[in-house]
């Protein structure tokens, strides 16, 4: 049987998709997984080895150039190539018009959530097979429900297996126990202030972590080299491309991160993982892992450097005591 996902962004949400595969991989070996992504997270999707082969797609790029020849070549090459594969079922597990016009382009029957359910009711037109799960459970297990009853098995929700690979090799120079900082995200009331990331840092090599830091953009950039300039020690990785940060990212001894999609990802790998949340709560979408926990910033107070510590530890010392 040949089953095509369709969960196209963002990062967290395509993480919060591998332990639904996982499951669907124990319960039904005889399934073959693709999947379609946009293209700047198929390397993410790359981490699970049961994915076959990845369908990428440009969702944003081609609606800023839908006049361009070049777009509707190129979605004329994602409907040939889907349908030429003949997909006994496909799966949207995003639940969005735009992830239902994308399903329906492999001409196969579409399983989705039911209207009550789904994120957008529009999108159920398009499903053959609707199904009912509670929405105020956490994506991650919407979605493991979601492809049990899509694929006929019953999920263990005791366990939570993401089955995902970090990718082979780490640049040189990144050595003992580590712990990556990740500081950038997406917007400026999610960023804790660069002094409080340099304490962290400082709090750390203390304890003999090496810190590690990285960037994606020029504002990203002057916080690294600021946390690199005042903790000696500290490891500075140059913009890289998603699959270089996540090597690194998968042999860290320990990650702390704000509200960004590498913090995801991170405890997806089971990773001692401490989640800074400022501006939005982590409710139904925040990290989940076996090490993995979240502090959420109180209305009208802080977060501190030493709370964060101590909460690493506290994660550390589960990892380090938990069954081998």
């Amino acid at each position: 049987m040949k089953v095509l996902i369709v969960k196209t962004s963002s990062m967290g949400d395509v993480i919060h998709t591998f332990p639904a595969v996982e499951d669907a991989v124990r319960n039904r070996p005889d399934i073959d997984f693709d999947w379609c992504v946009e293209e700047p997270f198929a390397g993410i999707v790359a981490l699970h080895p049961a994915i076959k082969t990845i369908h990428k797609v440009a969702i944003r790029r081609w609606r800023r150039r839908l006049l361009d020849g070049a777009t509707w070549r190129e979605m004329a090459g994602l409907r040939k190539a889907l349908r030429a594969t003949r997909y006994d079922l496909v799966i949207d597990a995003q639940g969005l018009l735009k992830s239902a016009l994308v399903a329906i382009q492999a001409g196969a029957p579409i399983a989705g959530f039911d209207r009550a359910s789904v994120r957008e009711p529009s999108a159920t037109l398009f499903y053959q097979r609707k199904y009912a799960v509670p929405r105020d459970l956490h994506a991650i297990e919407r979605t493991r429900r979601l492809f049990g009853l899509a694929l006929g098995y019953q999920p263990d929700l005791s366990t939570l297996e993401s089955g995902i690979v970090p990718p082979a090799g780490s640049p040189p120079g990144i050595e003992g126990r580590t712990a990556f900082l990740l500081h950038g995200t997406s917007r400026e009331d999610k960023k804790w202030p660069v002094e409080d990331w340099i304490e962290t840092a400082r709090q750390l090599a203390d304890r003999q972590f090496v810190p590690v830091v990285t960037w994606s953009n020029e504002a990203e950039k002057k916080v690294a080299q600021a946390i690199a300039g005042a903790v000696p020690g500290t490891v500075l990785v140059a913009k890289s491309p998603l699959a270089d940060v996540a090597a690194i990212l998968g042999r860290s001894t320990l990650v702390i991160g704000a509200d960004t999609g590498l913090t995801h990802l991170a405890s997806a790998f089971g990773l001692p993982t401490v989640a800074v949340f400022l501006a939005t709560e982590p409710g139904l979408t925040g990290p989940r892992g076996k090490f993995a926990s979240t502090l959420l910033a109180p209305a009208g107070g802080k977060i501190t450097p030493a709370e964060v510590v101590a909460e690493a530890e506290r994660q550390l010392a589960l990892r380090s005591n938990a069954p081998a």
